[in-house]
């Protein structure tokens, strides 16, 4: 058996090395869309997915339903506000150096994440070094093993690592993705996620992604309409313009390998995240009866997954392509490990909606060949910033693609103005 020898002594800065002054968890108190989650719309944002009392739409007042984990309840199966999609909102950190550099991360979690951060967290990153991300990383996903592992508690470790890969960038002067390896890429290319694939097309987007209207509670009737809106599509775009289907978590294993053997006509690229997370068995199951029954279209997963050893379950299932959100699933330092685990199983990688910091880590990563940009319009008609108002200047697609600057960090600045940010927890009184 080998034996680890003993670590001779802790890791501290190096001499030179700015040392880490202060973590601060943020959350915003503005009172528009844009400060808070992607999710903070009005009912009549087609993100909501509200139609009128009848079931119909216009695409304008009212939008097609997005079927969801909550929409077999009838009490929750309209507008996805009605469950509280968006009551755990942004949750925004600071870290900042010994000489004034601050370093930006964001992530879903609100007050609760900012509390992990404040109180327990920021231990093991102020007196650090941004350099020394690997061990600050481990050190925050050992200590909070026995609340975290998924959700809230990797929330507040991908918000600080995405600060500390920002930090470190200005600290360097250098954009994340140099300090990754470098440009593989001129400008990233992005696929639209929308209610409107007609509009995506006219503005050159390199694909779109329509959310399924009706679950199984809709039983044969809700089948049937599925299809059709598939059809509808399909028939409105040509049959050459990339189609994939986000079914958010909304479907049973055999409900939704029968809606893959429907679709199969209809040339969609992939279906999306059907189950729920934890269910890897009817992944495996779900893989199994796509290879075989549902032509092109592939099975595609993976918003909701967190870390290295996750993903790892949903490629052993056998899912096709991974889809993991950077603000989410561990941030940077983690996504390094789980696009290299991808790429030596042939498993492709493509970022979930996590804006600016998505295209970073395709700019860096050659085996990512695409990303996604989410439709923030309220009738998915015009280009706007994924994060609202939250940032000063975010990069937006001009036809298809997304150019990034060679800015320190991750190039954002945070609109003060308008967040109105607030530190529940200030810990400098």
């Amino acid at each position: 058996m080998y034996f680890h020898p003993p670590k001779s002594g802790d890791v501290a800065p190096r001499s030179g090395q700015p040392v880490i002054r202060e973590v601060r968890a943020l959350v915003s108190n503005a009172d528009h869309y844009g400060a808070s989650d992607v999710h903070d719309t009005p009912d009549t944002h087609w993100i909501s997915g509200c139609p009128s009392p009848d079931g119909s739409w216009d695409h304008a007042s009212t939008h097609p339903p997005i079927a969801n984990p909550m929409s077999i309840y009838p009490a929750y199966s309209g507008s996805r506000q009605s469950w509280g999609v968006s009551n755990v909102p942004s949750v925004i950190v600071e870290i900042e150096d010994e000489d004034g550099r601050v370093g930006v991360g964001v992530s879903t979690g609100g007050r609760a994440a900012a509390f992990v951060i404040e109180h327990h967290l920021s231990k093991f990153v102020e007196g650090q070094a941004a350099a020394n991300r690997n061990l600050i990383w481990e050190q925050m996903w050992r200590a909070s093993i026995h609340y975290g592992r998924k959700g809230l508690g990797v929330h507040a470790i991908s918000a600080i690592d995405l600060a500390l890969w920002d930090l470190y960038g200005r600290t360097l002067g250098a954009p994340v993705f140099d300090l990754m390896g470098g440009r593989t890429k001129d400008r990233v290319p992005v696929y639209a996620t929308t209610s409107r694939p007609d509009i995506a097309q006219s503005l050159g987007f390199h694909g779109a992604k329509i959310p399924l209207p009706f679950g199984p509670g809709r039983g044969v009737k809700g089948m049937s309409d599925n299809v059709a809106f598939i059809a509808s599509w399909r028939d409105k775009v040509g049959p050459d313009f990339p189609l994939m289907l986000d079914c958010y978590m909304a479907m049973t294993t055999d409900y939704a390998a029968e809606l893959a053997r429907r679709m199969a006509p209809y040339n969609f690229q992939w279906l999306e995240e059907p189950l729920m997370p934890d269910d890897y068995e009817g992944h495996k199951r779900l893989a199994q009866k796509m290879t075989t029954r549902a032509g092109g279209t592939v099975l595609a997963t993976g918003e909701h997954e967190y870390t290295r050893y996750g993903y790892q379950q949903l490629i052993d299932a056998g899912v096709a392509l991974i889809q993991p959100d950077v603000m989410w699933m561990g941030g940077p330092t983690e996504f390094i490990r789980v696009a290299g685990l991808a790429n030596t199983r042939s498993v492709d990688v493509i970022p979930h909606g996590c804006g600016v910091y998505g295209y970073y880590m395709a700019m860096a990563l050659e085996h990512i060949a695409l990303a996604e940009f989410m439709m923030m319009s309220e009738e998915a008609d015009r280009i706007e910033p994924n994060f609202g108002t939250m940032f000063q200047s975010e990069p937006l697609p001009e036809n298809g693609y997304i150019s990034l600057p060679d800015t320190p960090g991750f190039g954002l600045e945070l609109n003060h103005d308008a967040l109105k940010l607030v530190r529940p927890f200030d810990r400098s009184k």
